[in-house]
């Protein structure tokens, strides 16, 4: 293992990876319960539980910085809760109103009494993943970075909590009325899930900062949702795109003498958006595709109708033309011909014929689409 982390690409792109999957594992269900924004505001809130242990330990390592990053993510839920149990304001309103409070709180701190101190906001907000891999921990005489063990420990107590409580998960999050029905508790394991994300946000901010943090917990989920429709797949296909960004992230960021962490992220946000153009079932081609698809079934069981109500007419030879459905139907000359050219094709109108004459499938659809005649 030693040897693996000697290339400091290779250990920056497993430390990405790790973010990735610890972010993912709880995200997933996050985004499903439309919660993601509060790992925004977890992430700014987190200086603030971090400037507080530190002005007790005075320990820029001492491991209670975690834990009171961990709370201060925890009490920013507490308190968007709070407030918004107020029905004053929305809960998108009241993360705005929480978390800007607990980092200026944080940053005031920081200022009054840790000015001489390490710690900056900056480190919090954006971090630094190419630098990450330098510190390094031995352990069963390997060497590794300590952020990628710190991470390595949060992804599998993250990885454990969604095994050991994956139907109750599942079900809080998409029915968490029939949860609270059985005794689930989806509130106790929404705040469980946000303790993980806080947990997750702490761990990672060293090596991408929050704000990259909470990209890899909504963007590979994104993902995830757009192209499968269970969650056990979503979750794999989040997973598959975290460490998927990291890896090009940091290719694209050598190739580009740029900065790696938004390079990760923006790749992250680039598979989300290809995602939302491309994804067969809910992309945006293949959503525009089914409608324009729609509307000229529509136009095709309107030009069956019509051709059918004038079939014995006497001005039926007149009606029945293409030239006329521009002017009964409102249809420019392009839009007729392309659905009479559709009509044709699905036997619903006898190729070639002019005036346009129903076949026996398109009478017989014609009969079903409209009342019978008097």
């Amino acid at each position: 293992m030693t040897a693996f982390f000697d290339d400091p690409g290779r250990a920056i792109v497993a430390i990405g990876a790790l973010v990735g999957i610890a972010a993912a594992l709880p995200g997933t269900f996050l985004v499903v319960q439309r919660r993601s924004m509060l790992t925004d505001a977890i992430g700014h809130a987190a200086l603030f539980g971090i400037v507080l242990a530190f002005l007790v330990t005075r320990d820029l390592h001492s491991p209670w910085l975690l834990a009171g990053a961990t709370a201060a993510g925890v009490l920013t839920v507490v308190l968007t809760r709070a407030v918004e149990a107020t029905r004053l304001v929305r809960n998108d309103a009241a993360i705005a109103l929480v978390f800007p409070a607990l980092f200026a709180g944080g940053i005031l701190l920081i200022n009054l009494f840790a000015r001489d101190a390490h710690l900056d906001a900056d480190v919090v907000l954006l971090g630094e993943i190419a630098f990450a891999w330098l510190t390094v921990t031995t352990v069963a005489g390997a060497t590794v970075p300590t952020t990628f063990l710190v991470l390595a420990v949060v992804a599998t107590i993250n990885a454990l909590f969604v095994a050991a409580f994956w139907k109750e998960l599942v079900l809080s999050s998409f029915d968490p009325e029939s949860a609270r029905a059985l005794g689930r508790a989806p509130g106790t394991l929404t705040m469980a899930l946000l303790a993980c994300t806080s947990l997750t946000a702490v761990a990672a901010f060293e090596a991408v900062g929050s704000v990259l943090f909470v990209a890899f917990v909504v963007a590979p989920v994104g993902t995830g949702l757009l192209l499968a429709d269970r969650m056990s797949r979503v979750l794999a296909l989040a997973l598959l795109v975290a460490v998927g960004a990291s890896a090009l992230g940091y290719e694209a960021a050598v190739a580009l003498d740029t900065a790696i962490g938004p390079a990760m992220a923006l790749v992250a946000g680039a598979t989300t958006l290809a995602a939302l153009l491309l994804s067969p079932r809910h992309g945006a081609i293949a959503s525009a595709l089914r409608l324009r698809g729609a509307r000229q079934r529509d136009d095709v069981r309107a030009l069956v109708v019509h051709l059918d109500s004038h079939r014995d007419a006497p001005d039926g030879l007149r009606e029945n033309t293409p030239d006329d459905l521009e002017r009964h139907l409102g249809w420019t000359a392009q839009r007729s011909r392309r659905i009479t050219s559709r009509a044709r094709r699905t036997g619903l109108v006898e190729p070639g014929a002019e005036p346009l004459v129903l076949t026996d499938e398109g009478t017989s659809e014609a009969a079903r689409l409209a009342p019978p005649r008097a």
